[in-house]
């Protein structure tokens, strides 16, 4: 049986070589050569992650990750096991051969198995992005036998173990498909055809930085929701927020008249100034996705504004946790005191002039060169913190870097303390890149109901999804239970 793989392998091999394939010797060698170390699909996941949204980054995120694992698969195990050699040149012309031709053994092939890995990963988190990777993956695939650098054995062999490392990424980080939508507990809600009883503000501002080109939503509202009530808002000069209240409040009491619901375009900032009027009004929150980040939004599903209308048209809806502070503060994502508050501020103040998401970088250098720790008093203890993070229900995600949630409803704040002490970033960083983050004695975590936090330094700030305030000097953050209902993606 291996003698006749052997034969058939070579036989292939030399009916390629032997064959002229139109325009293949133009651009063939050169892809094999742009997909040396990856750099092609390397290439692919920067644009999609640049020019789109949070769908394309987390297809492309996935796909790397495929990438990594088939290239170390490859080359730990793999070349290592089988030590078979490379097939000999002189049956390749010479205009298609590699201008280097590789040392390492012939099976399997590297370059294969990353193209398959990276376009099956793709393709598990959207198809449609995956099937039209295939080709181009395929031509990858078919080069490295045509310039003569691999048996085609070598080739299947390799485009096997990529589909296979996507499939155990996906094992470990499942896909946003496998999760379902969050499905408690339900609510009801009024149907909205057409928009029909829908009153919307539209944060004109929201996302700017992030999508200047797009088209304007708004105008994408009122063609796929023609009988909606749309009220647009613009920021004063002065920023107020002052505006956008009255704006929510109007729009909020013209909903109740119509016995539909309210509705927000905008960033996590406005969501949830929506959801304070939404509850004050006793009324569904309809949000759709227009802001930088939107976090809350992804949580429900919601990545689109085809996902919010199909969501109003069928009426689905969850009732979801609120978490309150201090006098009326409420959030729905995420609260801190600490360097997170200083690091947003530092962003915003970058953003207008490069964006929101390279803003990131300067803003986390400042605030590892700048940042000290807090004293506070939580829950009656004193401590001394870099950060003090909590999250409106279970965040899933490695340490500080929370994810998604799968449950808005589970009744938890996700508590998660960075103490300060002697080269505690250093400890924090460290642990991370090892994998022991959560074992880390820097790192604090707890799930409770209640949280009070005193003792809060003059001048402080805090941030909530997404917005920053000055900090009182004590507060304490309270879960109210399913206290929003708001339109959720429904199931398929």
């Amino acid at each position: 049986m291996r003698r006749t793989l052997s034969t058939w392998d070579r036989s292939v091999f030399r009916r390629v070589a032997e064959r002229h394939w139109p325009g293949g010797d133009r651009v063939l060698p050169r892809l094999s050569h742009a997909a040396d170390h990856g750099v092609l699909w390397f290439a692919v996941a920067a644009g999609a992650a640049a020019l789109g949204g949070r769908p394309a980054r987390r297809a492309a995120l996935r796909g790397v990750a495929s990438l990594a694992v088939a290239s170390a698969t490859v080359n730990t195990i793999g070349k290592r096991s089988v030590r078979r050699g490379r097939p000999l040149p002189d049956a390749v012309p010479v205009v298609r051969r590699l201008i280097r031709q590789p040392f390492t053994t012939s099976f399997p092939s590297g370059h294969s198995a990353s193209a398959a890995a990276f376009a099956a990963g793709v393709m598990l988190e959207k198809g449609t992005w995956g099937l039209a990777l295939a080709p181009l993956a395929a031509a990858v695939c078919f080069s490295r036998v045509y310039t003569g650098a691999h048996y085609p054995g070598d080739v299947v062999a390799g485009a096997l173990l990529g589909v296979g490392a996507a499939f155990a990424v996906r094992g470990v980080a499942p896909t946003r498909s496998q999760l379902a939508p969050p499905a408690r507990p339900r609510a009801d809600a009024p149907a909205l055809p057409d928009g029909r009883g829908l009153v919307v503000v539209a944060n004109s501002g929201s996302g700017q930085r992030a999508a200047a080109a797009r088209p304007d939503p708004a105008q994408v509202l009122r063609s796929a929701l023609p009988r909606a009530e749309i009220v647009e808002w613009h920021e004063g000069a002065d920023g107020h927020p002052g505006p956008l209240a009255a704006a929510l409040e109007a729009a909020a009491s013209r909903a109740v008249e119509l016995g539909g619901a309210l509705g927000v375009l905008g960033g996590d900032g406005t969501v949830n100034a929506a959801a304070a009027a939404a509850m004050r009004h006793g009324l569904p929150l309809a949000v759709l996705p227009g802001g930088t980040l939107n976090h809350f939004a992804y949580d429900l599903g919601i990545e689109s504004m085809a996902d919010a209308c199909r969501a109003m048209e069928a009426g689905e809806a969850v009732a979801v946790d609120v978490t309150r502070f201090g006098r009326n503060g409420c959030f729905l994502n995420t609260f801190s005191i600490g360097a997170y508050p200083e690091f947003v501020r530092v962003r915003e103040h970058w953003a207008p002039r490069i964006g929101t998401w390279p803003a990131g970088l300067p803003a986390a250098v400042h605030i590892l060169r700048t940042a000290r720790p807090v004293r506070l008093r939580v829950d009656g203890r004193e401590r001394r913190l870099w950060m003090l993070f909590a999250g409106n229900c279970t965040y899933h995600g490695l340490g500080l870097a929370p994810v998604r949630r799968h449950d808005l409803a589970d009744g938890v704040l996700d508590v998660r303390m960075v103490h300060g002490g002697r080269l505690a970033r250093t400890r924090l960083l460290v642990a991370a890149l090892t994998g022991g983050l959560k074992h880390s004695p820097v790192l604090r975590t707890a799930r409770v109901r209640q949280l009070h936090v005193a003792e809060i330094g003059a001048g402080s700030h805090l941030a909530y999804d997404g917005e920053v305030a000055p900090a009182p000097r004590e507060l304490s953050l309270t879960k109210v239970n399913e206290a929003l209902v708001v339109y959720r993606v429904p199931d398929e």
